[in-house]
């Protein structure tokens, strides 16, 4: 995995990851579980740094 070294905002180099329990869901399926959004953020200043999402193979057409 390709991590940011150092924060962009604040030079800083702990980070930490967390997410906001809102998934993330497909547009074209209103009832779909969808996926969390992981967040990697600057524990120094909070600068948001990178997002993924936690199962991008739920969003795969079948």
């Amino acid at each position: 995995m390709n991590h940011v070294k150092e924060c962009p905002r604040c030079e800083g180099t702990d980070f930490a990851e967390g997410t906001d329990f809102m998934a993330i869901k497909p547009l074209n399926k209103k009832l779909s579980a969808g996926s969390l959004k992981i967040y990697r953020f600057c524990l120094s200043c909070g600068e948001v740094v990178s997002i993924r999402v936690e199962n991008p193979g739920k969003f795969r057409s079948w």
